[in-house]
């Protein structure tokens, strides 16, 4: 039935097929070990990511309070701005693990006649408030060196303020690597760009030590330009993070991942060709709509089966794809050859 068209969706889990092209061993694994494509294994999928990515915000949320509040009362009795605006941004560091958090509690939501793709794209709307967030805390340090610089402060306990910007780094550096590693794990931006945010943060502390350094050398202008210099890094990482986000948000993904589902979806048996492809993010899963050209003869059923093997290929070559839906239409090319083909006969 040259005109019937047929459609295919499924949904699986979308931690499979992690890594690229499979190794021999997890081939026989994938045969051996049972699996399927409900929707439920994929929403069981997305519920552990979710799960995992809130225990990495509540963990990093402590331990940056707890980095913010120590420095906070080594600034109370030296009084170095540096060291404000180093506080300042952490504290605005941890407190962006709430929206995320919420973000990545209302993704566990299953999709409802409302929301059919379900709540994955607050995710998105979490990023932005992250990026707020470190807006205003650029704002804010800026405005404190600026004014210290206008009425200078003399600078107290200098070996404390250096202390409190190695505490900083390490307090950011470990919270960075747990968001930014779980981050990518589960495929959320918005946890990514807060890892970013708290690296930056990490070496904002360190200039907190150049900043104590260069009051103890006779400088006392230093911890303010420190503060600003905080300020242009923290505004910097803020334009990273919104680029980054934006783009989510704009439905961007990694061109290499619309090649390799065409090359996945051309390799699949009796796919003559492929037309569209089109992916975008919802939360922290992949979905794509791919377009496969088959032979015109073919029937629906046949054409059925062709089109779950490209489904099915590409959920497993695809990082954290949730699901994709495959639309198989008749291949003019093939019919044509077919046609010359029983002419000659």
């Amino acid at each position: 039935m040259a005109d019937e068209h047929a459609h295919h969706r499924h949904d699986h889990e979308a931690g499979h097929g992690r890594g690229g092209p499979w190794s021999v061993w997890a081939r026989l694994r994938h045969r051996l070990t049972p699996h399927s494509h409900d929707a439920a294994d994929r929403f069981d999928s997305a519920l552990e990511a979710s799960r995992l990515g809130v225990r990495t915000l509540v963990w990093s949320f402590a331990a940056l309070m707890a980095t913010a509040v120590l420095q906070a009362v080594i600034v109370a009795f030296t009084g170095s701005v540096a060291l404000l605006g180093d506080t300042i941004h952490n504290f605005a560091d941890a407190l962006t693990a709430l929206p995320v958090g919420v973000a990545l509690l209302l993704g566990r939501r299953a999709a409802s006649r409302r929301f059919t793709y379900g709540l994955g794209r607050a995710e998105d709307l979490a990023g932005v408030v992250v990026v707020v967030l470190i807006a205003a805390s650029a704002v804010l340090v800026g405005y404190e060196a600026i004014g210290r610089l206008a009425d200078p402060q003399p600078v107290a306990h200098l070996w404390a303020v250096a202390a409190a910007g190695v505490v900083g780094f390490a307090g950011n550096e470990l919270v960075a690597r747990w968001r930014i590693r779980v981050g990518r794990r589960i495929g959320s931006a918005a946890l990514v760009a807060d890892g970013m945010h708290a690296r930056a943060d990490g070496f904002t502390s360190l200039a907190v030590i150049g900043g104590a350094a260069g009051v103890g050398l006779g400088f006392p202008i230093a911890d303010p330009l420190i503060g600003l210099a905080i300020t242009v890094a923290i505004a910097f990482v803020g334009y990273g993070a919104a680029g980054q986000v934006g783009a989510r948000l704009m439905d961007a993904v990694d061109p290499a991942l619309v090649e390799t589902a065409e090359r996945v979806a051309a390799g699949v048996d009796g796919v003559a060709g492929v037309g569209k492809v089109r992916m975008r993010w919802i939360g922290h899963g992949l979905r794509a709509e791919v377009s496969v050209s088959v032979g015109a003869g073919l029937a629906v059923g046949e054409a059925h089966r062709i089109a779950h093997a490209a489904e099915h290929a590409l959920i497993h070559a695809i990082p954290r794809m949730g699901a994709v839906t495959v639309h198989t239409e008749p291949d003019t090319g093939a019919e044509t050859i077919h046609r010359e083909l029983a002419h000659h006969r």
